[in-house]
C-alpha cells in the first residue's frame, strides 16, 4: 500500500501522525508541503478525497489568510485553491493519502480509518 503524508516537521500533530504511521509498519512517502506544495490539480484531488471545500482545509488564523482577504465569500473554488498553492502555510496539516482516500491527522488517529 502506498501512503503519502503531506507533512510539516515543525508541527506536533504532523510529527505524531508520521510516528503513528511508522508504528503501523508503514513507510510513507513524506512530502514537506511547505517546500514542495501540491499543484492546484493535486490539491483539488485531495479536497475531493477529503470531501471538503477549499475553505474547510484552510488555516484561517494564518497571516496569509487575512492578508489575501480569503474570507471574501465571492472567491470561488479555484481562487481559494490557487491561494493555498501560492501560500502553502494555509493548508491544514498533516494530510495522509492511502487506498485512494485522504484524511487529516487531527487527531493523528483519524488517519487509521483510511489504512
Amino acid at each position: 500500500m502506498r501512503v503519502i503524508c503531506y507533512h510539516n516537521p515543525r508541527c506536533g500533530k504532523s510529527r505524531q501522525t508520521l510516528a503513528l504511521l511508522k508504528e503501523q509498519g508503514l513507510e510513507p512517502t513524506v512530502i514537506e508541503y511547505l517546500k514542495t506544495p501540491p499543484t492546484a490539480l493535486e490539491l483539488d484531488n485531495i479536497l475531493q478525497k477529503l470531501g471538503m471545500g477549499p475553505r474547510e482545509l484552510m488555516r484561517k488564523k494564518e497571516a496569509a489568510y487575512k492578508a489575501n482577504h480569503l474570507d471574501d465569500v465571492a472567491l470561488d473554488r479555484q481562487q481559494l485553491i490557487s491561494a493555498m498553492v501560492s501560500h502553502p502555510i494555509l493548508i491544514e496539516r498533516p494530510i495522509v493519502l492511502a487506498n485512494d482516500k485522504a484524511a487529516i491527522g487531527r487527531p493523528p488517529e483519524a488517519v487509521l480509518a483510511i489504512l
